[in-house]
């Protein structure tokens, strides 16, 4: 299997925001990797929906 044709900076972002050592991720079977990008998306969504404290707060003035 080859490595992943991605950049050296696409590499260190991918590695830090799935925290997974770059090494094993340039080695990571392509689906694998597109299955934790989706589920890394997903969980930002719901982040993004979910209102803070802070917003509920502000709200309330």
């Amino acid at each position: 299997m080859r490595p992943l044709q991605i950049s050296p900076d696409t590499a260190i972002k991918l590695s830090k925001q799935l925290n997974v050592p770059i090494e094993h991720l340039m080695h990571m079977p392509q689906h694998i990797l597109m299955q934790k990008l989706a589920e890394l998306a997903k969980q930002e969504a719901a982040e993004a929906a979910t209102p803070s404290s802070e917003d509920n707060a502000e709200g309330k003035n």
